[in-house]
């Protein structure tokens, strides 16, 4: 393969798929691809794809369509979709769409250089038949990692045997020695997620996730510290735990501390600042990795937790556990050790069954729990969930009414919230720099979900910090969730 060839990738979806993304660079790179970031530059683009929900799913299917129209120009660019939506519908995607030349799965991920080869070749790819990834792995998590190494799992990759590593690899792929993680940095940013585990376990009716995704597999503790020491030496100061459910990481290791272990020894890293741990399940959410998120040296107090809703009649619908009083307890425990914690959430109206008197309880949940972000989702049917089959769904007009109306309340409720942070003492991790002033995120905030802080001055004064430095600051206004800060 010529060195010369070029292929843009494009992640769509969550950050899960932003570190799979890099991985796939990082195999291309490797089997002698060059990485540009102009689509009209590229010979061939490649679209990780999500396919969770059904906007995700469209705006993954535009996207190739999109890379597919810059064929007019007269250039025969390939066009391969990776990722979510590939894996889970294969060979029905790619008849549904001739745009593509080719869909690939996880399992493709190891030898994708040579797919793409072959498919830039005239090769015709035949896509996969899709498969419940969850009967992959042993049901006994104990069981999973020795199994686990047969097992195509997206951003796990790592290179073990030192003397396999090439010793001419370009600055952005990670070192040559340890367990050198296969990886290729997209962006140039000072916060980068980090994966440590996929899949889950749990058996939620309303998602497809672990068809697709598989049972849940833990990354070793050692392969997590090497690969973020190394995108600390790369500048980034941030690492964003990422998983599909962070709070089960360790299960299949056989130590239900192995959270707290691993936090401990990600903040011995030196050149890194801050540890920001994503998606806990509220009914996994231990005291013991409350204490250590709230104490741990370089791990911000920063709580994603997944309530989806506060009614437990839907929430027991939904296979999910949990009440108004249990979630508020939860959030009160946090507070009394991390008092300016940020916490945040996700919650689903017009789920099957819902009632009027359903809503009511999760308005009253999420007034009284003083949220700094909550995002909010209209209810839809997912292809082979348990949801799909349930009685009392709820007509599409209504579903809309009640999310547009919980929209607008958490929306008053986080601008309160927000104000609420004025004369608060905050660190701001810079993330650009604007005519306005420094724009970063307090530690708060997590990356591009739950808003940002400007730094500003007396217009007048040059900035002594840039991109990647942490500033001291205190809150001097608020606009919507974002605040708006002055440095001490």
């Amino acid at each position: 393969m010529s060195q010369l060839t070029a292929v843009h990738l494009v992640s769509l979806g969550c950050a899960r798929n932003d570190v799979d993304s890099e991985e796939l660079a990082a195999r291309l790179e490797d089997g002698g691809f060059r990485l540009v970031d102009e689509p009209a530059d590229a010979d061939a683009v490649m679209v990780n794809t999500c396919g969770f929900i059904e906007a995700a799913k469209m705006d993954s299917i535009s996207t190739l369509q999109e890379a597919a129209d810059l064929n007019a120009d007269g250039k025969d660019r390939a066009i391969v979709a990776v990722g979510c939506m590939a894996e889970r519908y294969g060979a029905e995607l790619a008849e549904a769409l001739p745009e593509a030349d080719a869909v690939l799965g996880f399992d493709d991920y190891g030898t994708i250089a040579e797919r793409l080869t072959s498919i830039l070749a005239g090769n015709k790819h035949t896509s996969h038949v899709p498969r419940d990834r969850r009967k992959l792995l042993p049901i006994s998590p104990s069981a999973r990692p020795a199994a686990a190494a047969k097992v195509s799992l997206p951003g796990h990759a790592s290179r073990l045997d030192v003397e396999a590593a090439a010793p001419d690899l370009p600055a952005t792929l990670a070192p040559a020695s340890g367990p050198r993680a296969t990886r290729r940095r997209l962006g140039s940013g000072p916060s980068s997620p980090v994966k440590i585990a996929s899949g889950c376990d749990r058996r939620c009716t309303g998602c497809a996730l672990p068809r697709f995704r598989g049972a849940y597999v833990s990354r070793p503790a050692e392969q997590i510290v090497e690969e973020t020491r190394w995108l600390a030496d790369h500048g980034v100061r941030e690492a964003f735990l990422v998983s599909e459910n962070t709070s089960s990481y360790g299960k299949d290791l056989g130590d239900i501390r192995a959270l707290e272990k691993l936090l401990g020894s990600l903040s011995e890293i030196e050149k890194l600042d801050w540890i920001r741990v994503s998606y806990l399940q509220p009914a996994e959410t231990r005291p013991e990795l409350i204490a250590a998120m709230a104490s741990v040296p370089k791990v911000v107090p920063y709580f994603d937790l997944s309530f989806q809703h506060a009614s437990a009649t839907v929430l027991r619908r939904m296979r999910r556990f949990g009440d108004p009083d249990s979630f508020l307890d939860l959030i009160n425990r946090i507070r009394d050790l991390a008092p300016h914690a940020g916490l945040r959430t996700n919650v689903i109206a017009g789920f099957p069954g819902e009632t009027e008197a359903d809503v009511a309880v999760l308005r009253d949940f999420l007034i009284a729990a003083e949220l700094d972000v909550v995002g909010v989702f209209g209810y839809s049917d997912e292809e082979d969930t348990a949801a799909e089959k349930l009685d009392g769904h709820i007509d599409a007009d209504e579903i809309e009414a009640r999310r547009s109306d919980l929209t607008d309340l958490v929306g008053e409720l986080m601008d309160q919230r927000a104000s609420e942070r004025i004369g608060e003492s905050v660190s701001v991790l810079i993330e650009e720099m604007t005519d306005e002033g420094l724009l970063g995120r307090s530690v708060h905030q997590g990356p591009e979900v739950d808003g940002t802080t400007l730094l500003v001055n007396d217009g007048e004064s040059p900035w002594a910090a840039g991109v990647g430095d942490i500033v001291a600051a205190t809150v001097t206004g608020s606009d919507g969730v974002d605040l708006i800060a002055e440095p001490r």
